[in-house]
């Protein structure tokens, strides 16, 4: 058995008025995150800790911004892709544990959404992905409510 971990770190600018996505679902607020996907900044952190955990560079490389075809796409999309990849190498996923840094809204009342979400599009059980968050106090661009930060770890497992 061949076990490895990986790790991801994504931000994305907030602006008014758009949607923002988060853990494959769209929680309510005033302010969305900035991308050329979807900016789902918690699955964009989760692909890439799969990819490094594999050796497969990032998701930048797989589905780069500069393509039209990943204009606005459901990084849900983007996830079952990284997922199709891993598994023609013969990995599985042992756990996910992430973090998402946002002052508001509260991400916490959506976290068993986004845990049944996440799980069905990864086919993995809801209790290997772990989704926490946190503020930063106020500092930085994350305190200032300029961005969204999010990071991921990853065990993958391979027979």
């Amino acid at each position: 058995m061949k076990i490895r971990t990986g790790f991801g770190y994504d931000v994305h600018q907030l602006k008014e008025g758009l949607p923002f996505w988060l853990g494959g679902i769209e929680v309510p607020h005033t302010h969305g995150a900035l991308g050329h996907s979807d900016a789902d900044v918690l699955i964009h952190v989760i692909c890439d800790a799969l990819l490094g955990a594999a050796n497969l560079r990032d998701i930048g490389f797989h589905f780069p911004d500069t393509d039209p075809q990943y204009k606005g796409i459901d990084s849900k999309k983007l996830l079952a892709g990284v997922m199709r990849l891993l598994r023609e190498r013969g990995y599985e996923v042992g756990n996910v544990d992430s973090t998402i840094c946002l002052e508001r809204p509260k991400i916490n009342p959506h976290i068993p959404e986004m845990q049944r979400v996440l799980a069905a599009v990864m086919g993995v059980a809801e209790e290997d992905i772990s989704i926490k968050a946190t503020t930063t106090e106020k500092l930085g661009f994350v305190g200032r409510q300029e961005g969204v930060a999010a990071y991921a770890s990853v065990l993958i497992v391979k027979s």
